[in-house]
């Protein structure tokens, strides 16, 4: 199953680093490694998270994560979303864009594509923060059966019974970031509002779905009202799954610069990655390891908490991409290791009770 599931990531691997190293030497063919593991240990959270949306998909929909959505990720969000981007804060039109891109040159060069999409980051990572912050807080203010860290995660369910509290905290800290440390605390606010109400606006379109179809197959027992409501609530959340790839990709992108300036060897590395990430969604959710190992999730979003909150601080101040990665990869790894702990104190049958109950 392994080897099937990440059949395509291995074979892409592959023809990626053979086509580098064609057309650029050792040189490219370095550069096209480096950014595909920069990718993953910068999304391994990622594909956590996504499994647990992935769970609710059918198969059908499941494919089009690993087709459709995987060509959105690779050449929509690693190429064409940041020329979109300089493109927009920097007032210029498509051609310009694209042959900014094309001509390269350093991040520390003003005018170049490095550098204005550099100038572009605080709105990138305001929006990006902002849409994982709502994320992780919905996450924590959620009262649930099983807690990891429960001298925290208790306390945070009990106050979470307030209504909208995760609204209300997550745009209290926008304010704060943006008039504190935001250069231009206007283009901050405004981008983090928005990352706001793509998470409220492309979530809740899912669960409304969702539990329309739901209650239609309850309601009048045929098959075809409840498949379309089904496929209705897939979509919203495989849209609400790419808006999360973007938020997470968000990071790597701009850090991929500081590597390389050639855009091809960005958008290839990067994707190479992303094609990890997301056959590693499909394996977790194939294999039920969430519900095997059952603080996975709760590592994954304390991480994304984390990276929120990384994002939001990146609006002034440098932080290294490693820091970043062995911040999520350490969250993922405590979390399993947790995960096995109980599985190892618990009795057989009450672990079997409590996975079917998760799952």
């Amino acid at each position: 199953m392994l080897l099937k599931t990440f059949k395509w990531p291995l074979a892409v691997t592959v023809v990626a680093l053979v086509g580098a190293f064609i057309l650029g030497g050792p040189t490219a063919f370095g550069l096209v490694a480096i950014l595909a593991v920069l990718e993953i240990s910068l999304s391994f959270d990622n594909a956590v998270v996504n499994a647990t949306v992935l769970e609710r998909m059918n198969p059908f929909w499941q494919k089009i994560f690993l087709s459709i959505g995987i060509i959105i990720a690779v050449f929509g969000m690693r190429l064409i979303f940041p020329l979109i981007i300089v493109g927009i804060t920097a007032h210029l039109n498509p051609i310009e864009v694209v042959q900014k891109a094309l001509d390269g040159g350093s991040v520390d060069t003003p005018g170049t594509y490095a550098h204005l999409l550099h100038d572009a980051h605080p709105a990138i990572a305001a929006f990006g923060g902002m849409f994982l912050l709502m994320l992780f807080l919905d996450f924590v203010f959620e009262d649930r059966e099983i807690a990891w860290l429960a001298w925290i995660e208790r306390p945070l369910a009990k106050v979470g019974k307030l209504d909208q509290l995760s609204v209300v905290v997550a745009l209290a800290a926008l304010v704060v970031v943006a008039q504190t440390i935001a250069e231009h605390p206007d283009t901050v606010m405004v981008s983090g509002v928005l990352g706001l109400l793509v998470y409220l606006l492309v979530g809740g379109l899912g669960d409304l779905f969702e539990e329309a179809g739901e209650h239609e197959e309850v309601e009048d027992g045929g098959p075809g009202s409840a498949v379309q409501a089904a496929g209705k609530a897939a979509f919203f959340l495989f849209l609400y799954l790419e808006v999360l790839d973007a938020s997470f990709s968000f990071d790597g992108v701009i850090g991929a610069f500081a590597i390389t300036q050639d855009i091809f060897i960005i958008a290839v590395g990067l994707g190479v990655g992303a094609m990890y990430i997301r056959s590693l969604t499909v394996f977790l959710v194939r294999r039920g390891t969430l519900s095997e190992y059952v603080y996975l999730e709760h590592g994954a979003m304390w991480a994304i908490g984390a990276l929120a909150v990384i994002l939001l601080i990146t609006i002034k101040y440098e932080v290294p991409e490693i820091v970043t990665g062995l911040i999520g990869v350490g969250f993922i790894a405590l979390a399993f290791i947790s995960s096995l702990i109980r599985r190892r104190n618990e009795p057989a049958e009450e672990r079997e009770n409590e996975t079917l109950t998760v799952g």
